[in-house]
């Protein structure tokens, strides 16, 4: 049976954007299994799998609902282990960790203050309203307060990545000579800001930008099949 996979999406269904979907999404054409995309506005994620997370990604996969990315990224590398490794072993899986709540804790909060009003202007009426309400609620502005200044932050942004910059120009992938689950989750990042704003926000000569387009090539263009925002 075909594993399902909710991911977000705002009015157009077929430009998914979550920094999480993508994670899922890159971590299932990893292992090599198919799966069906179920378009899922903002709106519309309480009634998945009949309330089964208050956010997705979530999977079902035969008689089994996973939600969360990391935990569905464990279910697959358990679940089919004869398939690539997610993570390549115990140690893989709590760096795997640390780089997700770098992501989540240091890149986020930026990116999802600057590109408020890229994302609010992609969705439906109906999430435009959800969003406006959400997220003014957790970032203390108003939307279109979000952008402001962005511009100088993008460069304060390039240099806090010094450290994954560095480490790229050693090796191709975060997991070594071939990505594992770290790399879907810094790419993630990138594919988000990628979908849903036209702002660029790494030069087309870092190490970090090579890296991207490495990934986007990845199991058959899957990151690519989603066309950059305009």
């Amino acid at each position: 049976m075909t594993i399902r996979l909710y991911e977000l999406v705002g009015a157009d269904p077929r430009r998914p954007f979550s920094p999480h979907c993508w994670k899922t999404a890159w971590s299932l054409a990893h292992k090599g299994l198919d799966y069906e995309a179920v378009p899922t506005p903002f709106t519309a994620v309480p009634s998945v799998e009949g309330g089964a997370s208050k956010t997705v990604p979530v999977i079902r996969d035969g008689e089994t609902v996973v939600s969360d990315s990391f935990q569905i990224a464990q279910y697959l590398d358990e679940t089919y282990p004869d398939r690539p490794t997610l993570f390549g072993g115990e140690g893989g899986r709590a760096l795997s960790r640390f780089v997700e709540r770098w992501m989540q804790f240091s890149v986020h909060p930026f990116l999802g203050r600057v590109m408020l009003m890229d994302i609010h202007d992609c969705l439906a009426p109906v999430d435009q309203a959800y969003f406006r309400q959400s997220r003014e609620a957790r970032f203390g502005i108003r939307l279109e307060e979000g952008p402001l200044g962005r511009e100088e932050g993008v460069t304060a942004f390039r240099a806090s990545l010094m450290p994954l910059r560095k480490t790229l120009e050693m090796q191709p992938f975060l997991g070594g000579e071939a990505p594992l689950f770290a790399d879907y989750v810094v790419a993630g990042t990138f594919q988000w800001a990628r979908v849903v704003s036209p702002m660029r926000m790494l030069e087309a000569d870092d190490p970090i930008a090579i890296w991207f387009e490495r990934i986007l090539d990845l199991y058959d263009g899957r990151g690519r099949s989603v066309p950059a925002a305009a």
